[in-house]
């Protein structure tokens, strides 16, 4: 009887450690399987702890994965630009499949990847939101370009990444505000910035995101281009004929796509373009578009930065 009750202790003892420990240890993937909750453009939303398999729906996002050593399995391309921010070398790009253009994202292709987070934008792809929710966990930002620091540390934590986040953005401001510092006369300095687009020709203001990294340095810009007067004050339109407005003591000239650049150089060899002040005195200069206008994340702000380092300086 010793025995018998003996025999029957251990076995209860064993029954209660065995649910003890399927009780406390996490089931198959739980361990990659916990989540956050995100407050973004949409409402909230879980999204994993470290997702794993993230699509990227806007040219910020693939700035942002990757400044943050994330690569995404899929992201969508702009319109006139058929390619990736080339800026962060092809072997960062390899890999990564296209799932349509921003405006028109591909559900199919996106479903195919098994993505855990898409990251969007409420601004381009609203329409799309509940069917890309039905996929993975989806987080939109609001608005593109006078929010983007906003968006880079939203979708830094997103991807489990906030600390790393802020501190590459108080990096870059730091950086920024101490070139502008060398250069002493910051303020004074009028910085023009135009972009070719394949219909029209935009004057940018302060706050697009090219106008807030110049900004940021505490360069000046021309006052044709602080739109004072106006609501928006991220870019402005002109015309081939008022190509004058576009004057400033150094002027940054960007071109969309391969129709744009046909209408820049058509521009830029007339008379008009000729007898700016800056185009004269050689302080004209063309810089990449993907970095100026569609990188819109801290990578291409440090890119910015570069450029304005190479013409400033010397």
């Amino acid at each position: 009887m010793r025995r018998l009750a003996a025999a029957l202790t251990a076995a209860l003892a064993l029954g209660v450690g065995l649910t003890a420990c399927g009780e406390s240890d996490p089931a198959p993937g739980t361990a990659t399987g916990e989540t956050r909750e995100i407050t973004h453009a949409m409402g909230t939303t879980k999204v994993p702890a470290e997702p794993k398999r993230v699509v990227v729906l806007d040219t910020d996002k693939i700035d942002t994965a990757l400044s943050l050593g994330v690569t995404p399995v899929g992201a969508a391309v702009a319109g006139q630009a058929k390619s990736w921010p080339t800026y962060f070398g092809a072997d960062k790009l390899a890999g990564i499949k296209e799932v349509g253009v921003l405006t028109e994202p591909d559900l199919e292709a996106i479903t195919a990847l098994k993505p855990d987070l898409i990251l969007g934008s409420k601004f381009r792809q609203e329409k799309f939101y509940d069917e890309l929710s039905a996929i993975a966990p989806t987080v939109f930002t609001e608005k593109v370009g006078i929010t983007w620091k906003e968006n880079f540390l939203l979708d830094g934590k997103a991807l489990g990444k906030e600390q790393q986040a802020k501190d590459l953005l108080a990096q870059y401001e730091a950086r920024a505000k101490e070139f502008g510092g060398k250069l002493g006369d910051a303020a004074n300095r009028k910085v023009s910035i135009v972009r070719f687009m394949p219909t029209e020709i935009r004057l940018y203001g302060p706050d697009s995101f090219s106008g807030i990294v110049v900004g940021d340095t505490g360069l000046g810009r021309p006052e044709r281009q602080l739109l004072a007067s106006k609501e928006d004050k991220r870019m402005d339109r002109v015309s081939p004929e008022r190509i004058g407005e576009a004057d400033g003591d150094v002027i940054f000239v960007t071109a969309y796509g391969e129709k744009a650049a046909a209408e820049q150089a058509k521009v830029t060899g007339g008379t008009l373009w000729k007898n700016l002040p800056a185009v004269k005195a050689g302080k004209a200069h063309v810089v990449s578009d993907e970095i100026w206008m569609t990188g819109i994340g801290v990578g291409a702000a440090n890119k910015i930065l570069d450029d304005l380092e190479k013409y400033l300086s010397a």
